[in-house]
């Protein structure tokens, strides 16, 4: 249990920085410059810039373009370009594990090139279905009239608090099912393993990128594998999604796609043949 709590107040501590930087934007641009947000929504290279950022090591990101997109300063397709190039803790894990420039490279490129062209097919099919910006300052207790910096800290204080209650319980799940039964269904199903990896990187919880990237240096599965699980791996932001966004079938939607396309791009790459 202790294991348990240490590992949650490390993960809480990694994300804060990125809420509060998120909140202070969103305030800023709402209470400030409200037209600039409209610019940065309509901005046609944001899936790029997304996912270039999303592949920064950590799920801080992800966390960050969450709040992004449910204040609309984002677009959809730009939030899930983040989230499928998200890298989590999968670049640490492929570096300490004597994992090749070559593969580092490959995986890095592969899920950048797969969260520019999802984003921006997402944003053209997606267009202007939602066209408002969403009010942060929708709280009775928000302080939004008490300056920036403090309701940005209010809101980063709740939402913390959420993270820390959640993850926790995840990772209590974890412990006890065991991350090597997690690890066993995915190797044991090869016709369905893309699908079933990209199960498991849905996960909202660093472990799942930990499980993948691991079992991939130990050969136990394929390219496929490796890269449906890690498009999916969007850390903390899918938790925080559903949290901040009160849109839920909006939410499913991005869920959704986000499964098909790890799962999809993961089985051509192994039916091609295609070996990190």
């Amino acid at each position: 249990m202790g294991n348990i709590i240490v590992d949650t107040l490390i993960d809480l501590v990694k994300i804060i920085p990125f809420l509060f930087i998120a909140f202070i934007i969103m305030e800023y641009l709402e209470h400030k410059v409200k037209s600039k947000s409209d610019k940065l929504k309509n901005n046609k290279i944001g899936p790029i810039i997304g996912s270039l950022l999303g592949v920064i090591p950590q799920c801080g990101f992800s966390v960050m373009g969450t709040n992004l997109f449910s204040s609309r300063v984002i677009t959809m397709g730009t939030l899930i370009a983040i989230y499928l190039s998200t890298s989590d803790e999968m670049l640490p894990i492929l570096i300490t594990g004597g994992a090749s420039f070559k593969i580092i490279f490959m995986v890095l490129l592969i899920k950048v090139i797969v969260g520019i062209v999802a984003g921006f097919l997402i944003d053209l099919i997606y267009k202007n279905k939602t066209k408002e910006n969403f009010d942060i300052c929708h709280d009775d207790d928000c302080h939004c009239d008490e300056g920036i910096i403090k309701s940005s800290l209010i809101h980063t204080l709740k939402i913390s608090f959420f993270i820390l209650i959640t993850t926790f319980i995840l990772n209590t799940l974890i412990y006890y099912l065991g991350e090597d039964k997690i690890a066993s269904i995915i190797q044991t199903n090869n016709l369905f393993g893309p699908f079933l990896a990209s199960l498991v990187g849905l996960i909202p919880n660093c472990c799942a990128s930990v499980i993948i990237t691991e079992l991939y240096l130990n050969g136990v599965i394929t390219s496929g594998m490796l890269i449906g699980g890690l498009l999916t791996g969007a850390g903390i932001g899918l938790l925080v999604l559903f949290r901040v966004n009160k849109n839920i079938k909006e939410n499913i939607i991005i869920l959704t796609c986000l499964y098909l396309i790890g799962s999809l791009v993961g089985l051509l790459i192994d039916l091609v043949g295609i070996i990190l």
